[in-house]
Protein backbone atom coordinates (compact mmCIF):
# COMPACT_ATOMS: atom_id res chain seq x y z
CA UNK A 1 0.00 0.00 0.00
CA UNK A 2 1.01 3.52 -0.70
CA UNK A 3 2.03 6.04 1.60
CA UNK A 4 0.28 8.97 1.85
CA UNK A 5 1.49 11.25 -0.26
CA UNK A 6 3.15 9.08 -2.64
CA UNK A 7 -0.14 7.12 -4.31
CA UNK A 8 -0.16 9.28 -6.94
CA UNK A 9 -2.86 12.01 -5.83
CA UNK A 10 -2.58 15.30 -4.72
CA UNK A 11 -1.93 14.92 -0.91
CA UNK A 12 1.46 16.64 0.18
CA UNK A 13 1.79 18.03 -3.63
CA UNK A 14 -1.26 20.37 -2.97
CA UNK A 15 0.50 21.52 -0.01
CA UNK A 16 4.08 21.86 -1.38
CA UNK A 17 2.25 23.60 -4.46
CA UNK A 18 0.38 26.50 -2.46
CA UNK A 19 3.57 26.83 -0.19
CA UNK A 20 5.84 27.90 -3.57
CA UNK A 21 3.02 29.70 -4.87
CA UNK A 22 2.57 32.13 -1.92
CA UNK A 23 6.20 32.42 -1.49
CA UNK A 24 6.63 33.75 -4.86
CA UNK A 25 4.35 36.43 -4.48
CA UNK A 26 6.43 37.88 -2.15
CA UNK A 27 9.39 39.64 -4.83
CA UNK A 28 10.23 43.28 -4.06
CA UNK A 29 8.20 45.71 -5.19
CA UNK A 30 5.04 43.97 -5.49
CA UNK A 31 1.94 44.49 -2.59
CA UNK A 32 0.30 40.96 -1.88
CA UNK A 33 -3.39 41.97 -0.66
CA UNK A 34 -5.38 39.00 1.26
CA UNK A 35 -3.00 35.85 1.52
CA UNK A 36 -2.65 33.49 4.02
CA UNK A 37 1.09 32.53 5.35
CA UNK A 38 0.16 31.17 8.18
CA UNK A 39 2.45 27.88 9.67
CA UNK A 40 4.65 28.68 7.11
CA UNK A 41 9.02 29.20 7.64
CA UNK A 42 10.76 32.27 6.95
CA UNK A 43 13.40 31.97 9.43
CA UNK A 44 16.21 34.08 8.72
CA UNK A 45 15.04 35.37 5.97
CA UNK A 46 15.99 39.02 4.62
CA UNK A 47 13.35 40.97 2.91
CA UNK A 48 13.04 44.58 1.46
CA UNK A 49 10.63 46.89 -0.11
CA UNK A 50 8.04 44.29 0.44
CA UNK A 51 3.77 45.12 1.09
CA UNK A 52 1.32 43.60 2.56
CA UNK A 53 -1.98 44.06 3.10
CA UNK A 54 -4.36 42.24 5.57
CA UNK A 55 -2.69 39.00 5.13
CA UNK A 56 -2.33 36.37 7.83
CA UNK A 57 0.99 34.93 9.52
CA UNK A 58 -0.76 33.28 12.13
CA UNK A 59 1.72 31.13 13.68
CA UNK A 60 4.44 31.43 11.09
CA UNK A 61 7.92 31.04 12.15
CA UNK A 62 9.65 34.51 11.19
CA UNK A 63 12.62 33.94 13.63
CA UNK A 64 15.70 35.81 13.19
CA UNK A 65 13.61 37.27 9.73
CA UNK A 66 15.28 40.75 8.43
CA UNK A 67 13.18 43.11 6.46
CA UNK A 68 14.56 47.02 5.17
CA UNK A 69 11.70 48.89 4.00
CA UNK A 70 8.76 47.22 3.94
CA UNK A 71 5.46 47.37 5.13
CA UNK A 72 2.77 45.47 6.78
CA UNK A 73 -0.89 47.12 7.11
CA UNK A 74 -3.74 45.14 9.27
CA UNK A 75 -1.87 41.63 9.47
CA UNK A 76 -2.72 39.07 11.81
CA UNK A 77 0.77 37.61 13.10
CA UNK A 78 -1.19 36.13 16.22
CA UNK A 79 1.01 33.16 17.96
CA UNK A 80 4.42 34.30 15.47
CA UNK A 81 7.70 33.96 16.32
CA UNK A 82 9.22 36.99 15.82
CA UNK A 83 12.39 36.30 18.39
CA UNK A 84 15.51 37.73 17.50
CA UNK A 85 14.11 39.60 13.98
CA UNK A 86 15.83 42.80 12.74
CA UNK A 87 13.67 45.64 11.74
CA UNK A 88 14.75 48.82 9.40
CA UNK A 89 12.29 51.96 8.50
CA UNK A 90 9.37 48.63 8.18
CA UNK A 91 6.21 49.51 8.92
CA UNK A 92 3.30 47.27 10.90
CA UNK A 93 0.34 49.29 10.84
CA UNK A 94 -2.49 48.22 12.56
CA UNK A 95 -1.67 44.89 12.56
CA UNK A 96 -2.44 42.42 15.30
CA UNK A 97 0.18 40.57 17.43
CA UNK A 98 -1.46 38.37 20.20
CA UNK A 99 0.73 35.97 22.09
CA UNK A 100 3.48 36.19 19.43
CA UNK A 101 7.28 36.37 20.59
CA UNK A 102 9.63 39.17 19.54
CA UNK A 103 11.93 38.42 22.46
CA UNK A 104 15.50 40.50 21.53
CA UNK A 105 13.65 41.56 18.16
CA UNK A 106 15.09 45.17 16.99
CA UNK A 107 13.25 48.19 15.44
CA UNK A 108 15.08 50.99 14.02
CA UNK A 109 13.25 53.60 12.66
CA UNK A 110 9.98 52.10 12.38
CA UNK A 111 6.71 52.48 12.31
CA UNK A 112 3.90 50.42 14.73
CA UNK A 113 1.10 52.74 14.56
CA UNK A 114 -2.30 51.88 15.80
CA UNK A 115 -1.03 48.10 16.46
CA UNK A 116 -2.13 46.08 18.82
CA UNK A 117 -0.24 43.83 21.44
CA UNK A 118 -1.65 41.26 23.33
CA UNK A 119 -0.32 38.76 25.99
CA UNK A 120 3.01 38.84 23.47
CA UNK A 121 6.79 37.97 24.81
CA UNK A 122 8.21 41.20 24.54
CA UNK A 123 11.49 41.51 26.47
CA UNK A 124 14.46 41.94 25.70
CA UNK A 125 13.47 44.20 23.44
CA UNK A 126 14.92 47.33 21.44
CA UNK A 127 13.27 49.79 19.68
CA UNK A 128 14.65 53.33 18.58
CA UNK A 129 13.53 56.30 16.29
CA UNK A 130 10.06 54.46 15.84
CA UNK A 131 6.60 55.99 15.80
CA UNK A 132 4.36 53.71 18.61
CA UNK A 133 1.39 56.62 18.27
CA UNK A 134 -1.81 54.78 18.77
CA UNK A 135 -0.63 50.96 19.73
CA UNK A 136 -2.07 49.22 22.28
CA UNK A 137 0.47 47.99 24.96
CA UNK A 138 -2.02 47.14 27.56
CA UNK A 139 -0.45 44.66 30.32
CA UNK A 140 2.47 44.05 28.54
CA UNK A 141 5.46 43.06 30.61
CA UNK A 142 8.10 46.15 29.54
CA UNK A 143 10.34 46.36 32.22
CA UNK A 144 13.62 47.79 32.36
CA UNK A 145 12.79 48.57 28.41
CA UNK A 146 14.83 51.31 26.79
CA UNK A 147 11.95 53.36 25.30
CA UNK A 148 13.61 56.46 25.37
CA UNK A 149 13.07 59.35 22.33
CA UNK A 150 9.95 57.32 20.77
CA UNK A 151 6.59 58.66 19.61
CA UNK A 152 4.10 56.64 21.94
CA UNK A 153 1.56 59.35 21.35
CA UNK A 154 -2.21 58.24 22.56
CA UNK A 155 -0.55 54.86 22.89
CA UNK A 156 -2.63 52.33 25.55
CA UNK A 157 -0.25 51.52 28.51
CA UNK A 158 -2.96 50.54 30.53
CA UNK A 159 -1.66 48.28 33.03
CA UNK A 160 1.42 48.22 31.58
CA UNK A 161 4.06 47.27 33.57
CA UNK A 162 7.39 49.54 33.25
CA UNK A 163 8.97 49.87 36.44
CA UNK A 164 12.66 51.29 35.78
CA UNK A 165 11.66 51.69 31.78
CA UNK A 166 14.13 54.36 29.92
CA UNK A 167 11.08 57.07 28.72
CA UNK A 168 13.77 59.85 28.56
CA UNK A 169 12.55 62.28 25.91
CA UNK A 170 9.59 60.02 24.58
CA UNK A 171 6.51 61.76 23.13
CA UNK A 172 3.77 60.43 25.80
CA UNK A 173 0.87 62.87 25.14
CA UNK A 174 -2.22 61.69 25.44
CA UNK A 175 -1.14 58.04 26.89
CA UNK A 176 -3.67 56.20 28.75
CA UNK A 177 -2.36 55.64 32.04
CA UNK A 178 -4.57 54.04 34.37
CA UNK A 179 -3.13 51.15 36.70
CA UNK A 180 0.47 51.63 34.72
CA UNK A 181 3.52 51.08 36.44
CA UNK A 182 6.59 53.44 36.54
CA UNK A 183 8.07 52.51 39.75
CA UNK A 184 11.82 54.09 39.57
CA UNK A 185 11.29 54.82 35.42
CA UNK A 186 13.01 57.20 33.80
CA UNK A 187 10.17 60.24 32.56
CA UNK A 188 13.20 63.21 32.39
CA UNK A 189 12.41 65.31 29.37
CA UNK A 190 9.47 63.49 28.04
CA UNK A 191 5.95 65.26 27.01
CA UNK A 192 3.56 63.78 29.75
CA UNK A 193 0.24 65.01 31.08
CA UNK A 194 1.28 65.60 34.72
CA UNK A 195 -2.41 64.78 35.70
CA UNK A 196 -2.80 61.40 33.70
CA UNK A 197 0.53 60.49 36.32
CA UNK A 198 -1.91 60.05 39.28
CA UNK A 199 -3.83 57.12 37.36
CA UNK A 200 -0.45 55.50 37.41
CA UNK A 201 2.14 54.05 40.16
CA UNK A 202 5.05 56.60 40.15
CA UNK A 203 7.40 55.78 43.67
CA UNK A 204 10.78 56.51 42.61
CA UNK A 205 10.33 57.73 39.30
CA UNK A 206 12.87 60.26 37.95
CA UNK A 207 11.22 63.32 36.37
CA UNK A 208 12.08 66.94 35.62
CA UNK A 209 11.05 69.85 37.04
CA UNK A 210 8.27 70.94 35.25
CA UNK A 211 6.89 67.72 35.13
CA UNK A 212 7.37 67.46 39.26
CA UNK A 213 5.44 70.39 39.61
CA UNK A 214 2.58 69.42 37.40
CA UNK A 215 2.30 66.84 39.21
CA UNK A 216 1.80 68.51 42.63
CA UNK A 217 -0.40 70.85 41.36
CA UNK A 218 -2.64 67.66 39.95
CA UNK A 219 -2.45 66.68 43.43
CA UNK A 220 -3.94 70.13 44.66
CA UNK A 221 -0.42 71.23 46.17
CA UNK A 222 0.20 75.10 45.17
CA UNK A 223 3.51 74.86 44.23
CA UNK A 224 5.72 78.34 45.28
CA UNK A 225 8.45 78.67 42.65
CA UNK A 226 9.78 81.82 44.27
CA UNK A 227 13.27 82.28 43.44
CA UNK A 228 13.96 79.44 40.84
CA UNK A 229 14.23 79.80 37.11
CA UNK A 230 10.79 78.86 35.99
Amino acid sequence: MSEPGHDGSDDGKDDWDSNERLVGLMDEDRQVVGEDFADLVFAGQLWRDRRFVSCRFTEADLRGLRTERCEFTECDFTGADLGESEHRATAMRACVLTRATLTRAHFRGCSLLGSQFTDCRLRPLTITDSDLSLVSLGGADLRKTDLSGLRMREANLVATDLRGAVLRGTDLSGVRLSGTRLENADLREATVEPGSLRQARVEGARVDLITAVGFATAHGLNVDLTGTDL
